[in-house]
């Protein structure tokens, strides 16, 4: 059964100019493994939606732990994802999550991020290069190396030897070509 892990209390403003507050969900697969969505709850009472799988992890706890490292910045993006293409529709919101599971997978840009990845860079690099190292900075290797990854920085890299320091360069690198490119 799905359950609510966290709440937000940062407002986020749609493309169409509509208010939502992000509240992070969960559940247990079948599998054993957790997966998390972001439901967006609109000010106005309008139907309740929800991005498509955002994380798996292995227990409850690393969840709760993903769910508490979401930023504003990473809340506005996949905002904006869930709004293009349009957002499923839900019941209005309700002590428990509007849905049993995540959205399903929807066809995307290349540049999409994987599942897996905690932030968008490009999204990031676009308010600032410091603003990416820094956030960059707060994450462990295996976060980074799942940014790599996700939006394919560094396809013929092997990157379980590579430390913090030198993938967070590898990212802000490949984001700023590709950004001028």
């Amino acid at each position: 059964m799905a359950q609510i892990i966290a709440t937000y209390s940062h407002v986020l403003t749609g493309a169409e100019g509509r208010a939502y507050t992000a509240r992070a969900c969960g559940r247990r697969r079948g599998d054993g493994l957790w997966e998390g969505w972001l439901e967006f709850v609109a000010s106005d009472g309008s139907p309740v939606i929800r991005s498509a799988r955002e994380t798996t992890q292995p227990n409850l706890a690393d969840l709760k732990y993903w769910a508490s490292g979401l930023t504003a910045v990473y809340l506005e993006g996949a905002l904006e994802r869930t709004l293009t293409p349009p957002p499923v529709s839900a019941v209005p919101p309700r002590a428990r999550p509007a849905h049993d599971a995540p959205a399903p997978p929807v066809a995307t840009d290349e540049r999409a991020p994987a599942a897996n990845a905690i932030l968008d860079p490009f999204a990031v690099y676009a308010k600032g290069e410091a603003l990416l190292r820094r956030q960059l900075g707060a994450l462990a290797a295996r976060h980074l190396r799942n940014i790599v990854r996700a939006y394919e920085l560094a396809p013929d890299l092997d990157l379980e030897d590579v430390d913090e320091p030198e993938l967070i360069e590898l990212i802000v690198a490949s984001v700023r070509d590709r950004r001028a490119a």
